[in-house]
């Protein structure tokens, strides 16, 4: 007969104390006498009790782990950043636990209020909103460390990592102004997203930089997904003077784009020019090839635990904000317009 694991029931009637007594001598808190916990710790080793040290030591913040929520992991750019991090996490001897808030606010906050009650070191955060950031404020009146990643919330001073979304977003359209094209449509996201905002900004400054007016007609907004991007790019070139040319913030959405060019029986460049924002592996793949507007994806994942590590090594130490550059790398999906 298989003997059950003793309890710390067991080890409490033993030494003929209470529980919380026992808890308390076996888990080093609270005041309990030499003679009464030497009694415990005596009984414990006769009925072989191990306890959950697992969640003891989660309890008191003595495992060194650090949270990562990141908008999608789906998303071929979160993948890669949590890659990363995790790698450079191990190197750091941390454990890292990831969560996915679907580009959700309240699955954020759910995500945050989990992981925290698991005493959690510090935290790396896409934010999925710029202003609905309660939650990430508390991190730092509570001194536990927070770097925002991709975005950045309004009101939070604390170190982060972004990039040129707006720059970059301008360069891709520059590149089609200046390959003749006047009617570019924007397949974006929701503005509440802080790259979604840089990058539509980056699209209207450059058609104001060409003296071109900005036409909500030529403007779709999806969710950022395959799916979702794929009749968004349908219901804007079903119009009777559809766009020559698109520019798409996310490579979920070029992705969708391509699926919903090749449903509609469009040519890409012939028929329709394309540039995603983001690199993905798909976009060597095709035929043509892909122009994107690159980030350095290697640097930003690994750039943000740095941030992180050396917080949790230095508490008071100065805020430090990273942006990297984007580029703009030219393939075989865009053509040249003659210029009227």
């Amino acid at each position: 007969m298989v003997r059950k694991p003793a309890t710390l029931k067991d080890v409490a009637a033993l030494a003929e104390v209470s529980r919380a007594t026992a808890a308390r001598a076996l888990n080093s808190y609270g005041y309990v006498g030499d003679e009464t916990a030497l009694k415990v710790q005596a009984a414990a080793k006769k009925l072989g009790y191990r306890g959950n040290r697992l969640a003891q030591a989660l309890r008191s913040g003595q495992l060194p782990i650090v949270g990562c929520i990141v908008g999608d992991i789906q998303n071929p750019f979160f993948a890669h950043i949590a890659h990363d991090v995790e790698v450079l996490a191990r190197e750091c001897g941390y454990n890292l636990v990831i969560g996915s808030s679907e580009e959700e606010a309240e699955q954020e906050i759910s995500l945050l209020a989990s992981l925290r009650a698991l005493s959690i070191r510090g935290f790396i955060v896409a934010p999925t909103s710029t202003g609905d950031s309660l939650h990430l404020k508390s991190l730092i009146a509570e001194n536990i460390p927070l770097v925002m990643i991709d975005r950045v919330a309004e009101g939070i001073r604390c170190d982060s990592v972004v990039v040129d979304n707006e720059g970059g977003a301008r360069k891709a359209v520059e590149y089609l102004l200046a390959m003749g094209h006047r009617r570019i449509g924007l397949l974006q996201d929701d503005t509440r997203i802080f790259t979604s905002r840089e990058r539509m900004s980056g699209y209207l400054k450059a058609l104001a930089g060409a003296g071109i007016a900005a036409d909500e007609r030529m403007i779709s907004v999806s969710h950022s997904t395959v799916e979702r991007a794929v009749d968004a790019t349908i219901r804007l070139f079903n119009q009777k003077a559809p766009p020559t040319a698109l520019f798409t913030v996310d490579s979920l959405m070029t992705q969708g784009a391509l699926l919903a060019f090749r449903s509609m029986g469009l040519s890409i460049p012939h028929n329709v020019s394309l540039i995603g924002f983001d690199d993905f592996d798909l976009a060597t793949f095709t035929d043509p090839q892909i122009t994107v507007v690159s980030q350095p994806v290697s640097e930003i994942g690994r750039a943000a635990a740095g941030l992180l590590f050396d917080r949790l090594s230095n508490l008071d130490g100065p805020v430090r904000n990273i942006r990297f550059e984007t580029k703009l790398t030219l393939r075989g999906s865009v053509r040249a317009l003659a210029q009227r």
